[in-house]
């Protein structure tokens, strides 16, 4: 461009054309020059690229050469460690080969050399042979009887000379085990029942709550009866106000009602403010204290027994035993007396005693739960054993201490024997005369429904039987016999605390008159 404004001016305007010719000539060698520089540079830059490539070339030839020998001569390394293996396993082999020829020629010598004291025994044995043929022949010779006949009259002889013994043997045994063990069992639970003692609580469904005057069931009874009828609501007793001076009846089949109702009405009438409101107060505090009542009761208990890791609710439902009785013995009391009992003869047959203790306390725990389910007591107290994580041998003992579970335990028998001794001695439990002399007719028609029964007498409270029978009818063996079958009557058809003595009498009477 600088050529191009510069020409013009020093050659004027005929010296256009010259100066456009200029440059473009110029223009030329500039497009030449232009054209060299760039294809220099083409060609440097690809003489770099091509030395690039063949640099690339070249490393990754002797990338995979290195690779390739690396590969060839782990195969090499593989190939000669097999070969190791393999030389040592043939050295192996050829030292097994030469051991198990010289193990051959020592069993060989080993075996001829038995085969030569076998033929050595093998005479020894024919001689003998001959001799006791020779000295056979001669007691044949001398007792005149053969050796056949004579180890038959041998065997005989032995044979009926050991079962005599052994009959006499097995008859001693069997006797001095059937009195060992009547006498042994006897003196287990005598000494059981000698050893554990404990009162014997009766209770009914009645409290009488006293009061110093009369004045006090009217303040008691409210306007219109108001303050009765809040008591009522509140404790779910039945409060009887009659005739009877200075006493009010307190009626409920709960004892845990009963002694609510009972401490609220002590602390209204020692307070003397009586009214609806102040009613459900009082009685929402007593309950409160009845329930710490119970758990300090249930800890008491498994403290004196020393039973220790109860579930804090089975602790609860222990205490709640205190205010619960059956057929009139309280529960709590029971329980306690079964636990002493189980304890004491688990000690004497030797199984342990801290289970047998633990099942005793526990296994009338059915009959106090919070709510009623249709289930048999023994059934309920296992389930809830089992809940609070009980060992299976109390479970089992609990469930089956009236026959609804199988036992699977010693403990079990045990349980359910202190349970009878507890609730069957006399006065421990109350029964209603009429059911009571209900049970001794029954008794004693049972008795008389057999051909041959002259008369019955239930005797002991119900706890003997005496049948007396004609001679003429029953014989000695049949009164065994009815004896046993009136037993298994009564046990399948009565209901009866502890058992019942069967005695049949069979007399002969020969009767004459003198005139």
């Amino acid at each position: 461009m600088i050529i191009l404004t510069i020409t013009p001016v020093i050659y004027g305007a005929s010296g256009l054309i010259l100066g456009a010719g200029l440059t473009f000539v110029l223009l030329q060698v500039m497009v030449k020059g232009k054209s060299r520089k760039i294809l220099a540079e083409a060609e440097s830059e690809a003489e770099v690229i091509k030395k690039d490539k063949i640099l690339q070339a070249k490393e990754k030839f002797f990338q995979l050469k290195t690779e390739h020998e690396k590969m060839i001569n782990e195969r090499n390394n593989k190939l000669v460690q097999a070969e190791n293996r393999f030389n040592q396993k043939e050295s192996a082999l050829s030292q097994r080969i030469e051991e198990n020829k010289r193990e051959r020629k020592e069993i060989d010598a080993i075996r001829n050399n038995l085969k030569a004291q076998i033929d050595i025994l093998e005479r020894k044995e024919e001689d003998v042979a001959k001799m006791h043929k020779q000295q056979v022949e001669q007691l044949e010779a001398i007792s005149g009887l053969s050796a056949n006949d004579a180890r038959e009259q041998l065997i005989d002889s032995l044979r009926e000379e050991a079962k005599t013994e052994a009959m006499s043997y097995i008859n001693d045994i069997m006797d001095e085990a059937r009195m060992t063990a009547n006498k042994e069992a006897k003196r287990v639970v005598v000494n059981t029942i000698q050893r554990v003692a404990s009162e014997t609580a009766i209770e009914n469904s009645v409290t009488v709550f006293h009061i110093e005057s009369d004045e006090i069931k009217g303040r008691i009874i409210g306007r219109e009866g108001r303050n009765i009828r809040a008591m009522e609501a509140a404790t779910g007793v039945e409060i009887i106000v009659d005739d009877t001076p200075e006493a009010i009846i307190l009626s409920a089949f709960d004892p845990v009602r009963r002694e609510i109702a009972r401490l609220a009405l002590h602390q209204l009438v020692t307070d003397g403010r009586i009214h609806p409101a102040r009613i459900e107060e009082i009685v929402a505090k007593t309950k409160k204290q009845i329930e710490e009542e119970i758990v300090e009761v249930g800890k008491r208990t498994a403290i004196d027994l020393g039973i220790h890791g109860l579930h804090p609710e089975l602790i609860r439902l222990v205490g709640k035993m205190k205010y619960r009785s059956s057929y009139g013995q309280n529960l709590l009391q029971h329980s306690r007396e079964v636990a002493n009992l189980s304890a004491v003869m688990a000690g004497e047959l030797g199984l342990n005693t801290a289970l047998a203790k633990r099942a005793g306390l526990l296994h009338d725990i059915g009959k106090v739960p919070d709510d009623e389910p249709e289930l048999p007591h023994a059934v309920l107290g296992m389930k809830l054993a089992e809940k609070f994580k009980e060992k299976a041998d109390v479970c089992n003992a609990i469930g089956s201490h009236h026959d609804e579970v199988e036992m699977t335990t010693l403990i079990a028998p045990l349980v359910q024997v202190c349970d009878a001794i507890s609730g069957a001695r006399p006065g421990a439990r109350r029964e209603v005369v009429e059911a009571y002399i209900k049970r001794l007719k029954d008794l004693e028609s049972l008795a008389l429904s057999y051909p041959g029964v002259l008369k019955t007498y239930a005797i002991q409270a119900g706890r003997e039987l005496r049948v007396i029978v004609g001679s003429e009818d029953v014989s000695d063996k049949d009164a065994e016999s009815l004896s046993y079958d009136i037993a298994r009557k009564i046990q399948d058809e009565m209901t009866y605390p502890g058992q019942v003595k069967i005695t049949v009498i069979r007399e002969t009477r020969a009767v004459n008159y003198a005139k």
